[in-house]
């Protein structure tokens, strides 16, 4: 998969479960809404300090945005 894709749908998929919308986040983050809407799309190609910069803004670990789904099943602790 690529790469800018993965983490564009990962940031959408952790901002909605959040319950933010687009503006919400950017207004958190500090990126336009407009970087945050290209960003979820794939169009954008973050740097690692961007990435570090939005995990921040979501609450998460960093690896959360590059991690496939079934990478995060894998490294869920059992009960």
């Amino acid at each position: 998969m690529d790469m800018r894709r993965l983490v564009g749908q990962n940031v959408r998929r952790i901002r909605i479960a959040k319950g933010l919308t687009q503006e919400q986040f950017s207004d958190i983050s500090g990126f336009s809404q407009q970087y945050v809407s290209g960003l979820e799309t794939g169009h954008r190609n973050p740097t690692i300090v961007t990435l570090y910069e939005l995990a921040k803004a979501l609450g998460v670990n960093p690896i959360d945005l590059i991690q496939t789904s079934g990478s995060r099943r894998k490294n869920k602790p059992e009960a």
